[in-house]
């Protein structure tokens, strides 16, 4: 009977554990892992801002900008009619003038309107000056199927963008890298292609205190070990 009910107390008391530990590790979904990105960078410098269709008073198609439009202003947030060759110009030319634009797609698909002034101008100016000229932009939005969307609108450009020069390409998988790697993506001083997808966006994950930081980055390049392996 002692026995028994020291077992039933050591039970609970593990029961108790997990789930303060549970309680104590906090969660982000990938939406709010890009949209806390680019709002601390907005904060931290005044040359960030945001342009893209829908980004502004409607929060984003895919609702990742929320309240950027609020907090940042108009002048900061700006909407753009349906020209993806027209904004992603205006984007290159600011990021050229010393601004750092985040040019939202709302799919990538769209890209393909814009692809002049991202292969031609952002992606090869580096070169083209002799790495005199920079272009720090970020190209970010949408990539890959999604639900009843069609042909035109699920095409994944991971593997097509990274065989451009000049360009980086991520695709973050969870919160903590999206956060870590958009952040980077945008201090970065030449243009980077920043993938998401839409399951992703409302999946949660498990986010350390380090990459809740203001100053939280993951260097752009660098592979990461997700689990250690002993087969090779």
């Amino acid at each position: 009977m002692i026995l028994s009910s020291a077992l039933r107390r050591h039970k609970n008391a593990r029961v108790m554990y997990k789930s303060l530990r549970t309680f104590a590790v906090k969660q982000m979904t990938c939406r709010d892992a890009i949209y806390s990105a680019m709002d601390e960078e907005m904060d931290r410098d005044p040359n960030v801002f945001l342009m893209g269709e829908e980004v502004a008073k409607y929060h984003g198609a895919y609702k990742v900008s929320k309240d950027l439009y609020e907090k940042h202003t108009e002048r900061r947030v700006v909407d753009t009619p349906i020209t993806e060759a027209g904004f992603t110009g205006l984007g290159v030319g600011a990021a050229l003038y010393g601004l750092r634009p985040i040019i939202e797609f709302m799919t990538f698909n769209f890209s393909m309107q814009a692809i002049d002034h991202v292969i031609n101008s952002a992606a090869k100016i580096k070169y083209m000056s002799a790495g005199d000229v920079h272009c720090p932009i970020v190209f970010r939005g949408l990539n890959g199927s999604s639900a009843g969307v069609a042909a035109q609108h699920s095409q994944c450009f991971a593997a097509w963008y990274s065989h451009c020069p000049g360009l980086k390409v991520l695709a973050p998988y969870s919160a903590e890298d999206a956060r870590g790697l958009l952040k980077a993506a945008i201090r970065d001083d030449n243009p980077v292609i920043f993938l998401e997808h839409e399951l992703m966006y409302g999946k949660s994950f498990d986010v350390s205190d380090e990459a809740q930081g203001k100053d939280f980055l993951i260097e752009i390049g660098k592979a990461k070990v997700e689990v250690a392996g002993t087969d090779c």
